[in-house]
């Protein structure tokens, strides 16, 4: 299966077009996707909310200022959704790293509805779990991926699935969502530092 990449990318929204989109469709009671209904526009509705926070209180520090110095040029295509808790999340961390880049990093998001096959090529795991963000270089081609969440999200996930006789996946959700606003977007730039090195 091949997909012309450069036309995706060119396809996608900047980080603020992205917000402005989100936005307009909320206020017609819609989200983005092909899944139409109350509880993704509730969902949506938080992650504005969370997008909000992130924006304001998601720093780097020196030591993550010096690398972004020295990253690789390259393009980040988000494939994610304004539904999905961790897109909510990890977006605004993203757009964090490109400002500082000064140009070196760009990222656009695309639904991953709005080109089913990009899933399929790459899934996590066998599933078409989002955000996934790949890794492009000047030629338009996926160097590397990186997604649906951190390590330490990833854990959360996983006790969950390991305890469901004893939590709920409301629970779940709020460890989660805490353990986000906790970090305030470090995790999420260190392992991003560490797989753009593979961009050559």
């Amino acid at each position: 299966m091949s997909l012309d990449l450069a036309l995706i990318y060119n396809t996608a929204l900047d980080y603020q077009p992205y917000r402005t989109y989100v936005d307009a469709l909320v206020a017609k009671g819609e989200t983005t996707g092909a899944t139409q209904n109350e509880k993704y526009l509730e969902y949506t509705k938080l992650n504005i909310v969370r997008m909000n926070r992130n924006d304001k209180t998601v720093q780097l520090s020196e030591q993550q200022l010096a690398q972004v110095a020295a990253l690789p040029v390259c393009k980040l295509l988000v494939i994610g959704d304004a539904w999905c808790g961790d897109t909510g999340q990890i977006i605004p961390v993203i757009e964090k790293i490109v400002e500082a880049s000064e140009g070196r990093w760009q990222m656009r998001i695309i639904s991953r509805d709005s080109f089913p096959d990009l899933i399929e090529i790459y899934p996590t795991n066998g599933a078409k779990s989002i955000p996934k963000i790949l890794f492009m270089n000047e030629q338009n081609e996926v160097i590397t991926t990186w997604g649906p969440r951190p390590a330490s999200a990833l854990a959360i996930l996983k006790n969950w699935k390991a305890n469901q006789d004893t939590m709920t996946k409301e629970d779940f959700e709020k460890e989660l969502h805490i353990w986000y606003a906790k970090d305030r977007g470090q995790e999420i730039i260190n392992e991003l530092l560490a797989v753009s090195m593979q961009v050559v």
